[in-house]
């Protein structure tokens, strides 16, 4: 798929709970898949409100085909509006580099942990000596650090990637995830995403880091070829999470790590559940909000 094109943006506002169902709706809709994002600027002369506090966005290349399924997926935003608040969707036509544009506003040098900095490749950034700095175009691809989902991955990697490992990071996106394993030391990770805007987006942020002798970048899922990883990134929704359970079981070794995020709080125990029957247990939950990131620790596989 060619990136020089135009796009229409869809967009809407709610809460955390309406942000996961509606990027789960529009997932399945899209090539380009549905970002969420955190509000960080309010429009102006807007108050703040916390009913609105995400967006959910998704693109539609500016053809007669993708036209008509922007139509169904404002119908199908309609009928979730009646079960969810939410704003009433947003369409605006848009190319790309105006897209990248304007995002630009919402990103600055962001610091996590104690020693991770995610670094907008556009801004100057002097770093200290104990500092370990990710460089990172979003482009149209998810993971930014700005919102929570990404930052508890980011937090739990830091904590918990030891040694040098064998790394699969599900849902790759931007690559951010990839690439902060990549700069704690990891020795290999396959980096994978069934979205092609993602896997063009991570592969170009994995060199803009120089981390291309590590970090493979490639289409797809977790599936029967990943095996023996030490630790795994999953950040997607909790529904997905549950579904692959039994293929992240298959691909740790006895004693690895997976890092599971994007799950909002109610639906946690369902991904911890889901884990526990495979051999996954559960070794601690970070929150951020009404965001959860889970860390387990896989069993003997005897």
């Amino acid at each position: 798929m060619s990136l020089s094109m135009n796009w229409l943006e869809l967009s809407i506002q709610t809460d955390a709970e309406g942000a996961e169902a509606a990027a789960a709706l529009l997932n399945e809709m899209v090539e380009t898949g549905a970002a969420i994002e955190q509000t960080i600027i309010p429009d102006a002369g807007e108050p703040f409100d916390p009913a609105r506090a995400f967006t959910v966005r998704a693109f539609f290349a500016a053809r007669s085909d993708q036209r008509e399924q922007l139509q169904r997926a404002q119908e199908s935003l309609w009928h979730l509006a009646q079960l969810r608040a939410m704003t009433e969707p947003r369409v605006r036509e848009l190319a790309e580099e105006d897209w990248a544009e304007a995002w630009k506003r919402y990103y600055t040098i962001l610091h996590l942990g104690k020693h991770l900095v995610i670094k907008p490749s556009w801004l100057e950034y002097a770093p200290r000596a104990d500092d370990i700095v990710i460089e990172l175009d979003p482009g149209m691809a998810f993971g930014t650090g700005l919102h929570p989902t990404t930052r508890l991955c980011m937090l739990a990697l830091e904590q918990y990637q030891t040694g040098a490992p064998r790394v699969l990071d599900v849902g790759t996106g931007s690559g951010i995830l990839s690439i902060t394993a990549a700069k704690l030391g990891a020795r290999e990770i396959l980096a994978r995403d069934t979205d092609p805007v993602a896997v063009e987006t991570a592969a170009r942020n994995v060199a803009i880091n120089r981390a291309e002798s590590v970090v493979r970048v490639e289409r797809g899922s977790i599936d029967a070829s990943c095996n023996s990883f030490d630790l795994i990134c999953i950040n997607i929704l909790a529904e997905v999470i549950v579904e692959l359970a039994p293929a992240l079981a298959a691909a740790l070794r006895p004693g690895g790590i997976v890092i599971a995020s994007g799950i909002l709080d109610f639906k946690s125990d369902d991904v911890v559940d889901a884990l526990n029957a495979v051999g996954i247990e559960m070794i601690e939950k970070k929150q951020e909000e009404d965001w959860i990131a889970l860390i387990g620790k896989m069993k003997d596989k005897r």
